[in-house]
């Protein structure tokens, strides 16, 4: 009986010595990602049903009210809907743009690799500041309403009049973001083998047949992976918004996470703002999980 047990012991202290070191690595990162966001995002939970305004220790829990006042209030529901449009149309127009640039500059030459670090250059400079050169170039005094003063036109209320400041908003969102999205459609056909595209054209295929049938096949899961990070990503938009319009004018380009850092410290009101971030963390999950399985079906079909 110990002869039987003895080997046992030694096959199961030789596995855990086998997966020691993949523990000591990945340990420290599931660490971090514990202390930084299941715990947070636990503690938000539990806040969310409190009326704790963030800075005293006495609250009390008050149930769903939080829930309910997030779906009562007006600021809140504009607030939704402005950054479903933004979500919706921005992430169309990024992918749009993106994919079109980068079927244009996707051969080789050093004009095309210019013009890849110019379309590509928006995206890494920080929100904020892009936020605030938009801010400046559109104002009533900007550069924009200067030229076109200039010219001859009237000026526009880009970002005094409700229509106009979304609009603005919305592109510069799409004009920072594009590039990213161009890199990734680039790098998708880029890996599509050359033989097909000869092939193609031995048959006398044009470039539009060429790219309707072998490119936009081949680099579905690029969309999916754009769409994904796009979608989510614009769910989330804050930095545009504040150094461009800071929500206004009256609150009409007020976005979600706008709104809740507003109410959580502005408003001193946490329990409000944890409820409200709960939403938007569970409506985000599903709608990424919904695009990511609908792209898988459409992928499926694209390759068969």
């Amino acid at each position: 009986m110990s002869s039987t047990i003895a080997p046992r012991r030694r096959t199961a202290l030789q596995q855990w010595r086998h997966r020691l070191p993949g523990i000591l690595m990945g340990g420290p990162a599931v660490a971090v990602f514990i202390a930084m966001f299941v715990i947070p995002m636990i503690l938000a939970a539990v806040l969310s049903f409190t009326d704790w305004n963030g800075y005293s220790l006495n609250f009390q829990f008050i149930g769903w009210e939080n829930y309910a006042k997030a779906f009562r209030s007006p600021r809140s529901v504009q607030a939704a809907v402005f950054t479903g449009v933004i979500a919706v149309v921005g992430t169309v127009l990024c992918n749009a743009v993106g994919l079109t640039i980068a079927a244009l500059i996707a051969g080789p030459g050093r004009s095309n690799t210019l013009l890849r670090t110019i379309f590509f250059y928006p995206y890494v400079i920080s929100a904020l500041i892009i936020g605030f050169i938009w801010s400046a170039m559109l104002s009533p005094n900007g550069a924009v309403n200067g030229l076109l003063t200039g010219l001859g036109a009237p000026a526009m209320p880009f970002l005094t009049e409700p229509a106009f400041a979304k609009a603005s908003v919305i592109f510069t969102i799409v004009w920072s973001h594009f590039g990213f999205n161009m890199i990734l459609f680039l790098a998708g056909i880029k890996s599509v083998p050359a033989e097909y595209y000869e092939a193609a054209t031995v048959d006398g295929a044009s470039r539009w047949q060429q790219f309707r049938s072998i490119t936009l096949p081949l680099i579905a899961p690029v969309f999916t992976v754009n769409l994904v990070l796009t979608l989510v990503g614009l769910l989330k938009a804050y930095d545009v918004v504040l150094s461009l319009t800071d929500g206004g004018p009256a609150g009409s380009t007020q976005t979600i996470v706008y709104q809740i850092l507003k109410d959580s410290f502005a408003n001193s009101s946490l329990g409000f703002g944890a409820a409200q971030s709960i939403l938007l963390l569970i409506v985000t999950a599903v709608i990424g999980l919904a695009v990511t399985v609908v792209r898988r079906r459409a992928e499926q079909k694209a390759t068969d």
